[in-house]
């Protein structure tokens, strides 16, 4: 746990991908909290999808509620209790780190994705039901995502804007962010309370990478050389590119402007950071991106192996020059990075829609299994 410690002390964030109704009523998120320097926590469809799935944590609740409810309306009641119950867990750290930390994230419909309006409005409506300081809203990165992050920021509700896997993206993303405090600023509002993290996802831009590599060594073998010079290296310098356009934009007049008055950066999350790639290290996306004002959110196994025989040193701002030349390398090569975005973006949505889902019909046919009367979505 000394090395979780040191990765904590390095100025990143441990925050847990994961939850479960168990884990919070047992009292085990609060050992982890101590135990493994955790200060946050996300969540997402597929991990609801899990847990309600396995186990019976959540029959009674399910059982008795009313049969009135809908199957999406029965999840948010399940997911906004699980999710309020861990903010209340984390509240110690929140007000320890005096707001920087202690966050837990919940997810908007992945059906809003592509409208402001319907983004605005379901993102109000959890911030309501929660209700509590330290939860964050997760909006996805699409155009109109941060644009709907912008007026949420600006009315003081907490984002987490997810699933980014460009840069241009992030750009948007930070512009969004700074024109939200700067709007506060203008009307008198203060700007202390307002957290936002950025989720950039990892692991998955190798993947995508590799397939597309893959591809190419296929149709000419001769390039399996020069294709395996970028296998494992894409992501990372992707994700540090990231980081170098955060600490450009968090500077400078403008952001010296709103720091004064109390503004907080909105920091990278690195998402997706198991590795899934059994050639990898698999802490690999860890130990590549540790450095100050970054978020980690990793799933219970990457924490694990992390304090086992993870190895902390200032990694993601190092020769980023040589990051950008592998990018520029490897659109030369056929890979361009804005294509494998693209399509990560895409895939992205339609697997959290999928997760959202596969979610209701569980939900269904679990209530069906306890005897309940089943509303129709």
């Amino acid at each position: 746990m000394d090395r979780l410690k040191q990765l904590h002390d390095a100025g990143q964030s441990i925050w847990l991908d994961f939850i479960d109704r168990s884990l919070l009523r047992s009292g085990e998120l609060a050992r982890r909290i101590d135990r493994d320097s955790l200060t946050g926590m996300t969540s997402n469809p597929t991990i609801f999808e899990k847990a309600l799935a396995e186990g019976h944590a959540y029959d009674s609740q399910l059982a008795g509620a009313s049969p009135e409810l809908s199957a999406w309306e029965l999840f948010e009641l399940v997911e906004t209790d699980d999710v309020r119950a861990a903010c209340d867990v984390f509240r110690s750290v929140h007000e320890k780190s005096m707001g920087i930390d202690g966050y837990v994230s919940i997810e908007v419909s992945p059906g809003t994705a592509h409208s402001v309006d319907d983004t605005i409005a379901e993102a109000r409506r959890l911030w309501a039901v929660v209700k509590r300081p330290n939860v964050m809203i997760k909006v996805p990165g699409t155009s109109e995502g941060a644009a709907a992050a912008r007026r949420l920021l600006a009315d003081g509700i907490n984002v987490n804007i997810t699933l980014l896997f460009a840069v241009d993206a992030y750009a948007a993303v930070i512009e969004s962010y700074i024109s939200a405090l700067e709007e506060r600023a203008k009307r008198g509002l203060p700007l202390s309370a307002i957290a936002s993290v950025a989720s950039f996802f990892v692991s998955r831009v190798d993947t995508e990478a590799e397939k597309r590599l893959d591809a190419i060594v296929a149709a000419t073998p001769s390039r399996a050389d020069e294709a395996n010079a970028f296998r494992g290296r894409v992501a990372v310098a992707n994700a540090k590119l990231a980081y170098a356009l955060f600490r450009e934009k968090f500077s400078g007049a403008r952001w010296e402007a709103l720091s004064s008055r109390g503004a907080r950066v909105q920091r990278p999350l690195w998402a997706s950071t198991s590795a899934k790639n059994p050639a990898y290290r698999d802490v690999v996306y860890v130990e590549d991106l540790i450095g100050p004002d970054t978020v980690n959110t990793m799933p219970p196994g990457t924490i694990t192996a992390f304090a086992d025989h993870g190895e902390t040193a200032r990694t993601v701002d190092t020769n980023i020059d040589a990051e950008r030349t592998l990018v520029a390398d490897l659109e030369k090569f056929g890979v361009p990075l804005t294509a494998i975005t693209d399509t990560l973006l895409r895939e992205g949505l339609a697997s959290f829609e999928k997760s959202f889902d596969t979610l209701i019909a569980g939900l269904e046919s679990k209530r069906r299994t306890l005897g309940a009367t089943v509303t129709a979505p």
